[in-house]
């Protein structure tokens, strides 16, 4: 069994509440928009089995960061992409799409692939609530938590 976080635009900023879960994390999956090479850095200094790809405010990683990845983490396969738009129509041999991009949380099944978007965890912009997930894969399964910060208003 590994302990997943999963998250996506940080936009320059990694909360301390972000910070101690990702200490519990075994693999970590950032779908884009970090903004600063720090936050790259930070994520990349906790040891864990770490990908990213690049955001549409990334253009600094061009050249180091992929727009798309496939991985799998104990039997679960994954695609990585920050805008939803960049995945591929015919999508095969994936079991979890994550992307990012409209600082929402989503999740949706489709066709048996669960569609992720972890929401913002970062700077708030669009949503009172600051959000990503959790996720605890064993042997092709998996099951989700949803990490919410409500607004402090």
């Amino acid at each position: 069994m590994k302990r997943i976080a999963i998250l996506s635009d940080t936009h320059g900023t990694l909360r301390p509440e972000v910070k101690a879960r990702l200490t519990e994390a075994d693999v970590i999956i950032h779908a884009g928009d970090l903004d600063t090479p720090e936050i790259a850095e930070a994520l990349y200094s906790y040891g864990k089995d770490t990908y990213i790809v690049r955001g549409n405010n990334d253009w600094w990683l061009t050249p180091r960061l992929p727009g798309s990845l496939r991985f799998t983490v104990e039997e679960v396969r994954f695609f990585v992409t920050h805008n939803v738009r960049d995945v591929p129509k015919q999508l095969k041999g994936v079991d979890v799409v994550v992307y990012g991009h409209s600082h929402r949380y989503s999740v949706e099944a489709r066709e048996g692939v669960l569609w992720l978007n972890p929401g913002s965890c970062g700077r708030r912009r669009f949503d009172p609530e600051l959000t990503f997930c959790m996720m605890e894969a064993d042997a092709g399964r998996y099951h989700l938590e949803q990490v919410a910060f409500p607004s402090r208003r």
